[in-house]
This record gives structure tokens, sequence and C-alpha cells, in this order.
């Protein structure tokens, strides 16, 4: 259970990071992704991008 959430949270991570390439592809503003400003900083939390993501990774897993 607790490397299933280690993984969640470093493809979270990950995501966030590329977050300007994935905008370009028009990711990152699907309806279920949140971002709201708190602490003087804004914050992302792409949880529709993971899933559309994750499916298509797993797509391509299943061809290869």
């Amino acid at each position: 259970m607790i490397r299933w959430m280690i993984v969640i949270f470093l493809a979270l991570v990950f995501i966030s990071w590329v977050t300007p390439v994935l905008q370009k592809l028009g990711l990152g503003k699907l309806p279920g992704d949140f971002r709201f400003k708190a602490f003087g900083r804004e914050w992302f939390i792409p949880l529709t991008t993971t899933i559309v993501l994750s499916f298509l990774v797993s797509i391509i897993g299943q061809l290869l």
C-alpha cells in the first residue's frame, strides 16, 4: 500500500514539473484538474490529466 502511495506521489510531482509542456498539448486544463493559490504559491493538482496519461501509458504498454 505504501508503495502505491509513493508511486502516485512521484507521478503527481513529475506531472507538475512538466506542466508547461502538457499545457501546450491541451492537458492540465481538463475538468478535474485543480489549480488554486494558497500560502503565496500557485498549487496544481492534475487529477484528470493523471488519469488520462495513465490510460495512454497502459495502452502503449499493452501494445509493446
